[in-house]
């Protein structure tokens, strides 16, 4: 009849009024920021064996550096180990100073590794189980699954961080005291600064590894295969620093993601060097702005069959 309405049912409410219809057309009640929870997530993945075998491995290192050192009878005056070799002698005069040399050991391979390994199994682990379809069909939005799971992979790889220089200063400070800060390019730093400094390092070793974070999670999204997504990830990453040593590159090597690596030394000097910092904050920003961009463009449109 003209100028009548018709009420709309819900299927299996027996004839009731249905809520209104979700403007994109999925279920009444559905909330896509409610899928797939941060914390949920968290606790999935801390209940991996990698997870915590690397989180372990964290606080196991400076352990062992520190058993190592017991058996270091100092007869070897020629260390033959680089520039800043002199930081092995100075690692036991003092809990800051072991830290130091724990981070310097680790920075350039293992915490590349650590970190390629939690950004780059996240989602190619998933898609080898065959469970990435399912987490789709929930459903949870693939930017909303990407997003959490990057967030989870970035907290743990900056908890891993944190276990490996909060283990080796408070091991360090037991067995050698809460020293002053010593290195070879900077004076004597009282432990308050010493500890400002360290601090400083950490943050700034955290944003070069995004870099490492968003290589690894580009190529997680790309490949159903984990180990390939992480070794991936590790081998450009050491073919950028091989590359970066060469000189005949020229002005090249800046543009490298690695090029700027190491210019954490820079806050141990005296006075403070921040220029390197702060270029390779912007490297690294933008190298894994970009490596995520493409991971989530990638991601957002590509068939999923496993």
């Amino acid at each position: 009849m003209a100028g009548s309405t018709r009420e709309e049912t819900a299927p299996g409410t027996g004839g009731g009024p249905a809520g209104p219809a979700h403007p994109s057309g999925a279920a009444a009640g559905y909330r896509p920021s409610a899928t797939m929870p941060f914390v949920a997530e968290f606790r999935r993945q801390a209940s991996r064996r990698r997870t915590q075998l690397a989180l372990g491995f964290m606080v196991l290192l400076p352990l062992i550096i520190l058993i190592a050192f017991q058996f270091d009878t100092g007869d070897d005056d020629d260390n033959g180990r680089g520039e800043f070799g002199s930081l092995i002698e100075f690692a036991t005069s003092g809990g800051l100073n072991f830290t130091l040399f724990t981070i310097f050991v680790s920075a350039s391979f293992l915490l590349v590794v650590v970190v390629a390994l939690f950004c780059g199994d996240t989602v190619a682990s998933e898609a080898s189980w065959g469970s990435l379809r399912y987490l789709l069909a929930v459903p949870v939005p693939r930017a909303r699954l990407l997003t959490v799971k990057l967030l989870v992979a970035l907290a743990y790889s900056a908890l891993a961080l944190l276990l490996l220089a909060g283990t080796a200063l408070l091991i360090g400070t037991l067995r050698y005291g809460w020293e002053p800060l010593r290195s070879t390019v900077a004076a004597q730093l009282e432990p308050g600064e010493g500890l400002l400094r360290l601090l400083m390092v950490l943050g700034y070793l955290a944003v070069v590894l995004l870099v490492v974070a968003g290589l690894a999670f580009l190529l997680s999204v790309t490949t159903d295969a984990a180990l390939g997504a992480v070794g991936g990830a590790v081998l450009l990453w050491i073919l950028s620093s091989i590359l970066d040593q060469i000189t005949a590159l020229g002005a090249i090597r800046a543009f490298l993601p690695t090029h700027f690596s190491t210019a954490w030394l820079g806050l141990l000097s005296t006075p403070i060097q921040t220029d390197d910092v702060v270029r390779g904050t912007i490297s690294a920003v933008a190298y894994a702005t970009l490596f995520w961009s493409l991971a989530y463009y990638r991601f957002t449109r590509k068939d999923i069959t496993s």
